[in-house]
């Protein structure tokens, strides 16, 4: 007969730090930014800048011993052994994603940060890349959910954080009030699944859904629907994409262009951990449904993104916000297609994802030079970009090809085909063909876009324009996204190969 004692050492969980050092690296630089921000004068604030960077860049290279992805940490030690945390392919890749888009993020704010608190804003940003790279690795929903809040509640504050700025308040608010709204829904849909089967950890859950007491099946459908829901929220699927443009334009640029591939990447990254990990029993639901959503999004997001006039202020963030929308809708399409094809098809959303944050940084990076002597950022500031700044012209019209899928942006046609393909093979026919004519449709203002680029300027521009210095690390975040894309242009067939890799 076991002793209190020895049960109570029973139930003590291990800790494998090295696991989850990524997180932990970037949560606890958040802090030592934070207090010293209390003791450094003010003409040196700059530096808590290039302390950020360097934490992001010890988070990453955290990555690398960890590239077998086989460890797990804070697993029960009674029962089922399920865990809490685990470092595998997906984790890996996914934290790879966000801290890499947060790296870039802070490349762009160097130096755009001089009228924002900077304290603030570097621990911000560093607190909510750590809940960013914690919910990859969640394998139970107390986690999944606590990860996911970790992410977004920080990124409320940097929407809002231009103090006087009624945009800028505005698109907080609005920004809040969904994802309090999604956040809500979803908690509820986690307590009706945790109620139906006594558990949070998704491997357990998988097999309990399987065998629900037929009085609690209702129950158990109720809180998969509302958990799909409240993901639905998160990654701005229409119909609940409603805040993403006013969002996008109130907020700093540096931080819209974090929302579209980090804050997208956090909620596909929890949308593939329930649908596929803890909810395949109910394939034959968020399947059929998430295939709606991908064609209601893609459509939505493309329509919307035609009806941009050149000529309104800020109409270039907003296009890109209406854009990331479309390419919301085809990240959907694999996981829709994991219902019916198994998970490995979710290979293709993580490609996707994974070239679109490449390229999407790289135009905001783009925006973000052109923003320092066109503050509406209008399409039309960017006509004769060619004539008075070259290689930023070359690049940004790179990023918009890439996004298009045309040559030379050879990654962004490949990593549509893996999408494309990924629906054929589940046998979603229909949904490939609406994929195809929204891929269509989106030719049209990547074109005119980038054609811009190397018309003259109008009547208007043609006074003589007076060249700023670019600062360093915005020219670095430009330089790196473009020969990231072109590398990966130079191998495209590198994405199918990872698109047909099983990531758990």
């Amino acid at each position: 007969m076991t002793t209190a004692a020895e049960s109570a050492t029973s139930l003590v969980q291990s800790v494998d730090w090295l696991a989850i050092a990524p997180p932990v690296t970037a949560a606890a630089v958040a802090l030592v930014v934070l207090v010293a921000d209390l003791f450094v004068p003010e003409a040196r604030k700059p530096l808590l800048g290039y302390g950020a960077v360097a934490g992001l860049v010890a988070a990453l290279a955290l990555i690398v011993p960890l590239h077998e992805g086989d460890r797990s940490t804070f697993c029960l030690t009674t029962g089922s052994h399920a865990c809490s945390y685990t470092a595998d392919h997906f984790t890996l890749v996914i934290q790879a994603l966000v801290l890499g888009g947060a790296l870039l993020t802070a490349l762009l704010s160097i130096g755009d940060t001089r009228k924002l608190p900077a304290g603030e804003f570097w621990f911000l940003l560093l607190s909510s890349a750590a809940g960013a790279a914690l919910l990859p690795a969640s394998r139970d929903l107390a986690t999944l959910v606590i990860a996911l809040e970790v992410a977004s509640l920080p990124a409320f504050a940097l929407v809002g954080i231009k103090r006087g700025d009624r945009r800028s308040s505005e698109a907080a608010l609005k920004f809040f009030l969904s994802s309090v709204v999604a956040t809500a829904v979803m908690l509820l849909g986690v307590s009706f699944v945790y109620a139906a089967t006594g558990t949070l950890h998704l491997t357990d859950l998988a097999g309990r859904l399987d065998h629900v007491d037929p009085a609690l099946s209702t129950l158990a459908g109720a809180g998969v629907a509302l958990t799909l829901v409240g993901f639905a929220f998160k990654t701005a699927a229409a119909p609940f994409h409603f805040w993403v443009p006013d969002t996008y334009v109130g907020a700093p640029l540096p931080i819209a262009a974090y929302l579209s591939v980090v804050g997208k990447a956090v909620g596909f990254s929890g949308l593939i951990l329930v649908t596929v990990v803890a909810f395949p029993a109910y394939a034959d639901v968020w399947g059929p449904a998430l295939a709606v959503l991908a064609a209601l999004t893609m459509t939505v997001g493309n329509v919307a993104a035609l009806r941009q006039s050149a000529s309104r202020a800020r109409s270039a963030v907003r296009l890109l916000a209406w854009s990331s929308v479309a390419q919301a809708g085809y990240l959907l399409v694999p996981i829709a297609a994991a219902a019916y094809a198994g998970e490995r098809r979710i290979g293709s959303t993580v490609a996707y994802a994974l070239m679109y944050a490449v390229v999407n940084l790289g135009a905001f990076a783009v925006a973000a030079l052109v923003a320092r002597t066109h503050p509406g950022n209008r399409i039309d500031d960017y006509r004769g970009l060619y004539a008075t700044r070259p290689l930023a012209a070359l690049a940004l019209a790179f990023f918009l090809l890439c996004l298009a899928g045309l040559p030379p942006g050879i990654i962004g046609l490949f990593a549509k085909v893996t999408v494309f393909s990924a629906a054929v093979d589940a046998g979603l026919g229909w949904l490939a063909v609406v994929m195809a004519v929204n891929v269509v449709v989106a030719l049209y203002y990547y074109l005119r876009w980038a054609a811009a680029l190397f018309r003259g300027p109008s009547e208007e521009e043609a006074a003589p324009v007076v060249r700023h210095r670019v600062p360093a690390p915005l020219t670095a975040a430009i330089v790196l996204t473009a020969a990231a894309g072109v590398v990966l242009s130079g191998a495209p067939q590198t994405v199918l190969r990872f698109a047909g890799v099983n990531l758990f």
